[in-house]
């Protein structure tokens, strides 16, 4: 690697990819720029390493930034090595991965550095649904920075030392770090939404390569599959239990257990992960009401609602996995909207655009109704109305318009009014109304429900839909793309 055989951007390459596998490209470029005496600094690489090398034998194409070279700044011919790799990445159809340390623009190199910072923009922009993308930030990503973070798929950040903002804390009105570090891990991943994964550089290097491993490698190469050395037909006597903690049910089903969560900090009511069915790689969306910690206590509850975070958390984990052909699995168990001010200013538009996303999505689509699924809220959740494959109910799920003594209050409302027992009343009419319009039963009848399955069979009922959905094939209306 040149002249930067010892810094953070070569060694954070070298941990990342297989032993020895990687190949430098441009690594005699230096800034172009003779302005303000940059000819007087020395600029190896012009500050950013760029080549490919392998993930557990995979091809993928990598940019590390190097800060010791003018803070990492992107100058013009920093930013063309970075455009040169997206664009060999597209023809050979592998991720791109880049590791972030960057200042901010060369102010030095003005509308040049702008120019190639476009051109960046623009490679990422074609790249975008066709390979994977996933930014690591290590150091300071601010500004432009910021915004090229954003268009990846994924983006993974050191939970000390990275910065990554738009606008500096301190540039903020009324703001200071000291008061509120929007540019922190812990901010951007719990508040924004827009970190995925947080962790020291150790432990971010690792799961960059365990998700690699199990991601396509680009929309038409899919390579995420491996053998499977778990029963296909194993049960898991205990699965009804988790009908709150959906994490801990995708975990059993899952093979050998595996399990990777994305977005975990954001808006844990709803879970999107990865697992693998049969050796397959298995995009999921649940609903979640409890989380458990490693001593099986309730470290916190949720209620069983959609959120504006939780829909557009949902929605960009759907778009991503259609987009690479990953099969879509989602356990649902929700009543309804969150009913708060905030989420009011945008929970039509954010649930909107999950239930576009479901029903575009045109990958093999199942789900398993665990708890309630009451009203539009359960429609937005993959429901065989807006296009899911298969449907499967537990025999314990409730499917209707609402719960049935709310339903019951509002169709007899004069009756109970005059009943001499209303609480009785309210109890037969409920019950009356569960069986006739509100069971798994009822939704089955009608055509809603493939089949009730018992919990511990999830497993083999859910491989069993994906081996037969494998050959799905499904056309969309005739247009650019839609506009939800």
């Amino acid at each position: 690697m040149s002249n930067s055989a010892q810094t953070s951007a070569s060694k954070r390459i070298n941990a990342l990819l297989d032993e020895n596998s990687f190949v430098e490209i441009g690594a005699y470029v230096t800034a172009r720029s003779t302005d303000f005496n940059l000819t007087d600094r020395e600029t190896p690489e012009d500050g950013v390493i760029t080549g490919y090398g392998t993930i557990d034998g995979n091809l993928v194409y990598v940019y590390s930034q190097d800060a010791s070279v003018l803070g990492g700044s992107i100058g013009e011919m920093h930013a063309k090595k970075i455009s040169r790799i997206y664009s060999m990445a597209v023809k050979m159809a592998a991720p791109v991965i880049g590791l972030i340390d960057c200042a901010g623009l060369r102010l030095q190199e003005a509308t040049d550095a702008l120019d190639g910072f476009g051109q960046m923009y623009l490679s990422q922009a074609m790249a975008s649904g066709v390979v994977p993308q996933i930014s690591a930030v290590f150091g300071t990503c601010g500004g432009g920075m910021a915004v090229s973070s954003a268009m990846a798929d994924f983006i993974f950040m050191e939970d000390k030392k990275a910065k990554l903002f738009v606008n500096a804390p301190n540039a903020l009105d009324g703001n200071r770090v000291e008061k509120c570090d929007t540019s922190c891990a812990a901010f951007q991943s719990e508040d924004t939404g827009l970190v995925d994964f947080t962790g020291d550089e150790d432990s971010i290097l690792s799961q960059i390569r365990t998700l690699v491993s199990i991601l396509p490698a680009s929309n038409e190469e899919n390579t995420a599959y491996t053998d499977c050395e778990d029963d296909l037909n194993r049960t898991s006597a205990d699965l009804a239990n988790c009908v709150g903690a959906s994490d801990l049910a995708l975990q059993k089903i899952s093979d050998n257990g595996f399990y990777l969560e994305v977005k975990k900090a954001y808006d844990p009511s709803m879970v999107t992960a990865f697992i693998r069915l049969n050796g397959a790689t298995v995009g999921c969306v649940a609903n979640r009401t409890a989380v458990y910690g490693e001593n099986g206590e309730v470290e916190a509850e949720y209620d069983a609602v959609l959120s504006a975070r939780g829909c557009e958390k949902a929605e960009k984990f759907v778009s991503f996995c259609d987009a690479f052909n990953i099969p879509v699995l989602t356990l649902v168990n929700v009543k309804g909207y969150k009913a708060s001010k905030c989420t009011e200013k945008k929970i039509a538009k954010a649930a909107g655009r999950l239930t576009y996303a479901f029903a575009n999505a045109s990958v093999p689509k199942v789900t398993v109704v665990t708890g309630e699924a009451f009203g539009t809220a359960y429609l937005t959740m993959n429901s065989k109305s807006i296009g899911a494959d298969m449907v499967y109910a537990w025999p314990t799920a409730v499917i209707g318009t609402m719960d049935p003594e709310q339903a019951v209050k509002i169709m007899y409302a004069d009756e109970i009014a005059k009943a001499d027992d209303s609480l009785k009343l309210i109890a037969e009419k409920a019950n009356e109304y569960r069986e006739l319009q509100s069971s798994a039963v009822s939704a089955a009848k009608r055509g809603y429900v493939d089949d009730i399955i018992e919990a511990c069979d999830t497993r083999k009922r859910v491989i069993a839909a994906f081996e037969m959905l494998f050959t799905k094939r499904e056309d969309r209306p005739d247009r650019k793309h839609g506009t939800v």
